[in-house]
């Protein structure tokens, strides 16, 4: 890829600037595929690379008159060129340039957003690994089930974001495509190695057939993975906002000095960044919808598309790239409360080891149907008087007179619920 493409910042991906210069490169790497292959004079590729140039003001004032967005930049060019100006833009059609410049941009702003992928999974194994062991309560409806660690919690997020880089990578290599075929994809006023020229000096693939655009499925497929990462990262924020809830306070974004959460109350300190993620990621997600709505056009083109992409594909990229910064610093600086942790697993007063004693029960000959309705009855007893769980199973002598006292307290260790993290960690790192 020619080197003036790699940009810094999301932003300038999406510039006029860099539009209409890829624009620019496009026109003149034709020309001088053209002279090679005898069609142009070499003299006047040299003068259109000496002397082409564009100024946006001017582009916009001739679009003004011309409603043509290309024309009116060929126009402006061909005021800096002169008379071999005759020579650009020879047997190409529009779409050629906004299609070829269209696959850079997309390829550009996916390597960037990978980059940030990659920080993103690094600051979640950090993360995973420094609580790999450090133990919660596991929830299910939002109630209270059986323990797992914080670290098992940030792995999952980890094998997601996996799944979710690698499936945009592929998005990307499907997106990066150009085309140099002309009006309805024949080449007829155009050899083929003009094509191979341009796209081989570009970094991008030849659309294997193409009408006068390449097909729309690819950016939907593009979006459509944005569209998942998005929901990948509103479900990581959305557990991060339950978390920091003051009644569960098992971990907190970081809250800066300075820092306010409320006009009204100074003592509030909200999950801002994971809800500003939840929200663009809804605005994302919509963006795949229209980018599939893009996929049917009439014959070999319409621009019913056009307007749709030049709003879609900046701004789903550019709120990808915001969100994954945000919430990779959210990691980073994550607050953890192992002690909270702890307490608040110690809420249902053992609860949670209702389904060992179920095991246990079944393993000693009794039905699961008679085996289900004991521990349910300690535990609705527990449940409603608060009083520990081993005491109201100690209780219960339908269980007592089967389980012997070592096998009841081996029934209540946390032990059992997290002897398999380091085999889990080792399957997915």
């Amino acid at each position: 890829m020619i080197e003036r493409y790699t940009l810094p910042k999301m932003g300038s991906v999406w510039s006029d600037e860099n539009k209409f210069r890829t624009w620019l490169t496009i026109e003149i790497l034709a020309c001088e595929a053209l002279a090679e292959l005898g069609e142009i004079p070499a003299k006047s590729v040299e003068v259109i690379k000496e002397k082409a140039d564009f100024d946006i003001a001017r582009i916009l004032e001739i679009e003004e008159t011309t409603h043509h967005d290309v024309i009116a930049f060929l126009t402006n060019v061909a005021e800096y060129v002169g008379p071999d100006s005759r020579y650009i833009h020879q047997g190409m059609t529009s779409s050629d340039l906004l299609d070829t410049t269209l696959g850079c941009q997309l390829k550009e702003a996916g390597k960037l957003i990978l980059e940030r992928c990659a920080k993103l999974k690094a600051a979640i194994k950090k993360q995973a690994l420094a609580h790999k062991h450090t133990i919660m309560i596991g929830r299910t409806h939002g109630i209270h089930a059986e323990p797992i660690t914080f670290g098992l919690k940030m792995l999952m997020w980890y094998d997601e974001m996996s799944r979710r880089e690698t499936a945009f990578r592929r998005a990307v290599e499907t997106a990066s495509y150009g085309k140099i075929s002309g009006a309805v994809g024949t080449y007829a006023h155009l050899d083929r190695r003009v094509e191979a020229y341009v796209l081989g000096k570009l970094g991008l693939s030849i659309a294997p057939v193409s009408t006068q655009i390449v097909q729309r499925d690819r950016h939907a497929e593009y979006v459509t993975a944005l569209a998942l990462l998005a929901a990948s990262l509103d479900k990581f924020a959305t557990e991060i906002r339950h978390l920091q809830r003051t009644d569960v306070l098992e971990a907190e974004e970081f809250f800066k000095k300075g820092q306010k959460g409320s006009s009204a109350m100074p003592h509030k300190r909200n999950p801002i960044i994971s809800e500003n993620v939840c929200g663009l990621a809804r605005l994302v997600r919509s963006y795949a919808a229209a980018a599939m709505d893009n996929v049917p056009l009439w014959h070999e083109r319409d621009i019913s598309h056009s307007s749709v992409e030049r709003v879609i594909l900046p701004d789903s990229t550019i709120a990808i790239d915001y969100m994954l910064k945000r919430f990779t610093w959210v990691v980073d600086n994550l607050l953890v409360y192992p002690e909270n942790m702890m307490r608040n697993l110690e809420k249902t007063n053992g609860l949670i080891f209702s389904q060992k004693l179920l095991l246990e029960l079944t393993r000693a000959g009794v039905t699961r149907e008679d085996a289900y309705k004991w521990v349910q009855g300690a535990a609705m007893k527990t449940w409603e008087a608060g009083e520990p769980f081993e005491d109201s199973v100690r209780a219960v002598k339908e269980i007592t007179s089967r389980l012997d006292a070592k096998t009841l307290d081996a029934v209540f260790t946390l032990d059992n619920f997290v002897k398999e993290v380091d085999a889990i960690f080792d399957r997915v790192l």
